[in-house]
């Protein structure tokens, strides 16, 4: 991308704040130039929330059904997937799965639940609920 290309669509989620990208200048060589946002961006990033809220939703109807535990909520409602939250809980996927079915999970050990609600930036009182 040339310097003369960089998206300004003055987006409302930056809130007046601008991104640093880099793009070549005249003479080919990469510089900074800040953005004010580009719309494509803005929209990805907005399907992905919703689709994050979406799956938010469904794991909240799962605890409800008694299917799922309260994780796999707090997982999506922190916009986190499985091999993100796996990889910074060091488990591999196969055990934090286990970890969604509600038997399992009400026998992790304080450890593995302070872990989670750390990462969540909750309390582990918190975690093994989902407020209404």
């Amino acid at each position: 991308m040339k310097t003369n290309e960089v998206p300004q669509d003055k987006l409302k989620h930056y809130d007046g704040q601008h991104k640093l990208l880099y793009a070549k200048d005249e003479t080919g060589n990469y510089s900074t130039i800040k953005s004010s946002g580009w719309e494509i961006e803005e929209a990805a990033t907005l399907d992905a929330v919703e689709e994050y809220q979406r799956l938010a939703l469904e794991a909240k109807n799962g605890y409800k059904d008694g299917k799922l535990s309260p994780l796999v909520f707090h997982m999506y409602d922190k916009r986190m997937d499985v091999p993100f939250l796996s990889q910074a809980v060091g488990v591999f996927q196969w055990q934090l799965k286990r970890h969604f079915n509600p038997k399992v999970f009400a026998k992790l050990s304080e450890k593995k639940l302070i872990k989670y609600s750390d990462l969540f930036g909750i309390s582990v009182e918190e975690l093994k609920t989902i407020s209404e």
